[in-house]
């Protein structure tokens, strides 16, 4: 079984945040995907499915943010879980909205959520990393992240999750390169591409 989590924080006062979309992914991949109604378990919600002939659980801590790992320790002890298994949906300051990254293991660049899993189940798991842009100063990122998403940005994040559940077999079968390129072939085709930075590599 793999475990796919989608890092956020629980209530419907922050249901709209940026620091929320992984969420939004993985109850889109529950959406598109068929998967079983979400049930209260391991301190967040959970449901089960099938994705590319791999059993998945998904899963949504409801410990907040800061204590996420909790949850997903308690879920990965339960079915046995290792960490290669596990991929964490997460947002991400330094990438341009409407782009993603897929590597196992690396740093947690501040991010509470992954520094509360890795603390307690250690760090090699898979991340998803979804761009949500950085506001420019380092002063304004907590307000940022905790506001929703603009009108304007509601296209690209719809097309985004979207484009995540469809492609998320080839997650689940550790196709971690076609799904990242799959994913931005969408976004491309849907009219979202992100821009490009200075120096910045087609793919990593």
């Amino acid at each position: 079984m793999r475990l796919f989590v989608g890092l956020g924080n629980p209530g419907s006062g922050y249901s709209g945040n940026r620091h929320n979309i992984g969420f939004m992914a993985v109850d889109r991949i529950a959406a598109r995907q068929g998967f079983s109604p979400w049930r209260s378990r391991f301190q967040g919600q959970s449901a089960e499915g099938e994705l590319g002939g791999e059993k998945v659980l998904l899963l949504k801590p409801t410990t907040y943010m800061n204590d996420s790992g909790r949850s997903v320790g308690e879920a990965a002890r339960f079915y046995k879980i290792e960490l290669s298994d596990i991929v964490v949906f997460h947002d991400e300051l330094d990438l341009a909205p409407a782009k993603i990254r897929v590597k196992a293991g690396g740093g947690n660049a501040g991010h509470n959520g992954l520094r509360s899993i890795s603390a307690l189940i250690g760090n090699d798991y898979v991340r998803v990393r979804i761009g949500i842009g950085h506001p420019g100063n380092k002063d304004i990122v907590h307000a940022y992240v905790l506001n929703d998403f603009a009108k304007s940005e509601h296209g690209w994040v719809t097309a985004l999750v979207d484009a995540i559940a469809d492609n998320a077999p080839l997650l689940a079968k550790s196709d971690e390169a076609s799904f990242q390129n799959k994913v931005h072939l969408a976004l491309d085709a849907a009219g979202f591409s992100a821009p490009k930075r200075a120096g910045e590599r087609s793919e990593d």
